[in-house]
């Protein structure tokens, strides 16, 4: 039979669902009935609900397991010390006494929301109105006691599951463990307060610590679950919030796993083996079985484990797997032992703890006994309880790390009815009539306005959504290099993080934080190239060539006339060079142009000094004097190509670059044109030709030097010399070796038109020195001309290869420098050495050589000189043996002297 319940709710709630929501606890009555006899009541003038896991989930088909021993009772007895406490303080709700109803969830869910329901008898009215007694009176029913407030649950799943219910009712509710992001939700669980900080402050703190170890690629583990799923949400999505942290692989761990299940986990870890931090959010069981498997994949030391306050310093997640789970980083809620609890709770026994309906359950498995019961034998193997037996002499105690937050949760609800209480009743002793009932939603107000020191000293408050601070230890399980192995505290969190990294020790003694990093940092000079969507991971790629690194992702190339420093950083001004005088490239030319000038200057001195001598005069004293100006040019060319390139220095390096050579080439020219015409119109006529005279050669030697002056003063208007650093020339592949060059703006193709017109005339001379080729060599200079010509050309026929050849060698300007300054200096040297030493050695060395000779008509020089070459040719037709025909010796005696004749104008 079901009863019709009348339910007087909010306003704001939909009658419809809690309407099916009452059918459905009506079907329950009867179960509902035997839990509550199976509940602790302490009477009180206001009554608060608890709710605490005082037993483990049973097996499949039964409710409830084992009793847990700390997270069950040491838990609710702190619930029943602070009331003890609350109610003999006289100054914390003075005259009001609390009472308690507190509850068993056995860790389920389900079975946590049908114990709730006791909460809420008071507010659902039974319709009575057909009852009667046997004399037709009413019923007199008991009014219901009213749960004002409920402290619990444990675990989330739980409180999430009983929330939906209490908010419904008006019905604040204070947690002193759950943990879960989503309890922060204000809209859906708007009468939800915790003293504990959520998992997103938890999971803030364990972004932190990642980050301050300098890791940026980790992989997560949860626990399937409201726990271990929202605490790696909250996880996730702060580190994508404050970016620089990627999530190699997210993995959760089955409710129910299958066997081999942990052994793939660690398979698809490794998957990604450079994230070797894992975030893990699991329960203590599944935190054991991760341990074992990594050790089964002999992997211990691989993995760096960052555990939630489940594993918090906690020995059973660990044990008989301490190796593995060395170096692990843990975080726990802010906590310290409540001394008041631990002399409450080791002074408790069977005899003065009547009021807990587990503690004889808690007895016996603490202390391995059975007591004795009527009717019931003792299991063999077990002792029969004395009741003699104390907490913590006959058995291990250690408070439980969560006595404290039950403590402050409690508090917390008697601070905000202290406070009600003042403000409702101001000077009534009791509650008064406006606190009876109590109502929900001013309670709420109250409570998240508290204030106060808790039992550990530290502050318990509450922010809008009913969260309170977060104030997290942190812990590191070392093994290695001490004295005595276990959790020691390295740090705090309290909405910022301080982390003492020299107390950190990993795996093997190591100091040195491990890395769990998708990619390393890239060397100085590279650019990260981006993985994509994957904002952890990249290449690093050299900025190479001339390029540098603009910024973290990007290199741009330097401006031409600069160079990437060493680590590619910046750039940096292109080092500036140009042709030293101490270099040996400058010295072996310099050398030769010394001793070429010291010799030229040698023999114009000779010239001026012996000047009138038969010698001096028959070598064409005017023409000599041109050819030796123009060598002197050559040798001076060498000091202004090694000078420091200016506007002044290149001005002079393009008018003496081709004129000395077109100078001296000019006057040969001239020298070989007038024998050749000389002894070709001797052929003919006794008549001379025209324009051998000396002014005559001078004004045709000063016309072919005048069109290469025309063309270098044609090239100064059109582009004015001036100087200029070439950053191209020398701009290898490696950027160290790149060197400005301060240079004329001379390209190499200008350099060889500016002597090209004196190679043109070196050419001419030479085709006339062949044609001279016949003339008796003591008659003039044609011979040494032809031999001086054909050596030249040699030189300049050796220069332009390695002139050219050198274009792309990192020593080119120093190469064709030298190529060029030496090749004009020898050839300037074989002119002086062929043309003008033997005179010299001769006027010094033989001056009874040098004398004039009779003079001759040119009739008579030209007809000897004809007899002379037919002589000539008539001896080389004579074979060996046969006779033989020797020219007159007077003949070329006589064209000395008609050579003196001649430049003495008397033809």
């Amino acid at each position: 039979m079901h009863l019709l319940l009348n339910i007087h709710l909010p306003s704001s709630v939909h009658q419809k669902s809690l309407f099916i929501l009452t059918l459905q606890s009506s079907r329950k009555l009867s179960t509902h009935q035997r839990t509550v006899s199976h509940s602790i009541k302490i009477e009180g003038d206001i009554t608060l609900g608890g709710l605490f896991p005082v037993h483990s989930k049973g097996p499949a088909g039964v409710v409830c397991g084992e009793i847990k021993k700390e997270k069950g009772i040491h838990r609710m007895e702190a619930m029943l010390y602070a009331l003890d406490q609350i109610n003999s303080d006289p100054d914390l709700l003075p005259n009001i006494t609390l009472g308690a109803r507190i509850l068993d969830t056995c860790s389920r869910d389900t079975y946590a929301l049908e114990q709730s329901l006791s909460f809420v008898q008071a507010l659902i009215q039974r319709d009575n109105s057909d009852v009667r007694c046997s004399n037709g009176e009413p019923p007199i029913i008991p009014k219901p006691e009213q749960v004002v407030g409920v402290i619990g649950a444990s675990a989330s799943s739980v409180s999430i599951m009983v929330a939906n219910v209490l908010r419904l009712f008006d019905i604040p509710q204070i947690s002193y463990a759950s943990t879960a992001p989503e309890l922060s939700d204000s809209n859906r669980y708007n009468f939800f307060s915790r003293v504990v900080p959520p998992d997103s402050m938890q999971a803030q703190a364990m972004v932190d610590i990642v980050k301050a170890m300098g890791w940026n690629y980790v992989s997560t583990l949860a626990s399937e679950g409201n726990y271990g799923e929202s605490g790696v949400d909250a996880f996730m999505q702060i580190s994508r919030e404050a970016g620089g942290l990627c999530i190699a692989q997210s993995i959760r761990i089955p409710r129910e796993p299958r066997k081999g299940e942990f052994d793939k986990i660690i398979k698809r870890l490794m998957e990604t083996s450079n994230a070797r931090g894992v975030i893990i959010f699991a329960n203590e069981d599944d935190i054991k079985r991760v341990l074992e498997a990594a050790k089964r994949a002999n992997l211990t030391g691989h993995f760096l484990f960052v555990g939630s306050d489940s594993w918090g310093a906690k020995s059973s997640p660990i044990l008989n797997q301490e190796d593995v789970a060395e170096g692990a980083v843990t975080i726990l809620p802010k906590r310290a032992s409540v001394e008041g609890f631990d002399q409450y709770f080791t002074t408790r026994s069977l005899e003065n703890n009547r009021r807990n309906l587990w503690f004889a359950e808690f007895w016996e498995d603490d202390f391995k006994c059975r007591i004795t019961r009527t009717g019931i034998k003792v299991e063999n193997g077990l002792r029969k309880c004395t009741g003699e037996e104390r907490i913590g002499r006959d058995s291990a105690y250690e408070q439980e790390g969560k006595v404290q937050f039950v403590i402050d949760a409690v508090y917390a609800m008697a601070h905000a009815l202290h406070t009600m209480h003042i403000d409702l009743c101001p000077g009534f002793m009791g509650v008064c009539d406006k606190m009876d009932p109590v109502e929900g939603a001013m309670l709420l107000r109250y409570i998240r306005a508290v204030n106060f020191n808790g039992s550990a000293g530290t502050g318990v408050m509450f922010n809008e959504n009913g969260d309170a601070p977060g104030r997290y230890d942190i812990f590191q399980y070392q093994l290695s290099n001490t004295t005595n192995p276990g959790y020691k505290l390295i740090g705090q969190w309290n909405n910022h993080l301080r982390l003492n990294m020299e107390d950190m020790l990993w795996p093997g003694g190591e100091h040195q934080v491990p890395d769990s990093v998708c990619s390393f940092p890239c060397e100085s000079g590279e650019r990260k190239r981006m993985v994509k969507g994957v904002p952890c991971c990249w290449h690093c790629e050299l900025c190479d060539g001339y390029q540098y690194l603009a910024d973290e992702f990007n290199c741009d190339i330097c401006p031409y006339n600069m160079r990437p420093n060493k680590n590619r950083t910046d750039c940096r001004p292109t080092p500036i060079i140009k042709l030293e005088w101490s270099s040996p490239w400058a010295i072996i030319p310099v050398f030769i142009a010394v001793l070429g000038i010291l010799a030229t200057t040698g023999v114009i001195v000779t010239f001026i000094r012996f000047n009138d001598t038969p010698i001096v005069r028959a070598s064409g004293r005017e023409l000599s004097y041109v050819l030796l100006t123009g060598i002197f040019l050559i040798y001076l060319i060498t000091f202004l190509m090694i000078a420091e390139p200016g506007t002044v220095v290149c001005a002079f390096r393009r008018l003496l670059l081709g004129l000395g050579m077109c100078i001296s080439y000019s006057a040969m020219l001239t020298k070989t044109n007038r024998i050749y015409r000389i002894f070709e119109q001797g052929k003919k006529s006794v008549t001379p030709p025209k324009f051998i005279s000396p002014t005559s050669q001078l004004i045709i030697t000063f016309i072919l030097i005048s069109v290469q002056l025309l063309a270098i003063f044609i090239w100064f208007g059109v582009v004015p010399p001036h100087s200029y650093i070439d950053y191209e020339e020398l701009r290898p592949p490696n950027p160290e070796d790149a060197r400005g060059i301060l240079k004329c703006d001379m390209s190499d193709l200008s350099l060889i038109s500016c002597l090209s017109y004196s190679m043109f005339l070196m050419v001419t001379c030479t085709v006339y020195a062949i044609k001279s080729r016949g003339v008796p060599e003591t008659f003039n200079e044609a011979k040494p001309i032809g031999f001086t010509m054909y050596t030249t050309c040699i030189i300049w026929l050796a220069f332009v290869p390695i002139f050219f050849g050198t274009a792309q060698s990192a020593q080119k300007m120093f190469i064709q420098t030298t190529t060029l300054t030496v090749s004009m200096s020898l050839s300037a040297t074989v002119s002086l050495g062929m043309l003008y030493i033997p005179k010299v050695y001769v006027i010094i060395f033989h001056p009874e050589q040098n004398v004039q000779k009779r003079k001759r008509s040119f009739k008579s020089v030209a007809q000897a000189a004809t007899a002379s070459s037919h002589l000539s040719q008539k001896s080389n037709d004579k074979q060996n043996g046969e006779t033989k025909i020797e020219p007159d010796r007077n003949i070329f005696e006589q064209y000395q002297c008609q050579n003196v004749s001649m430049s003495q104008h008397t033809w």
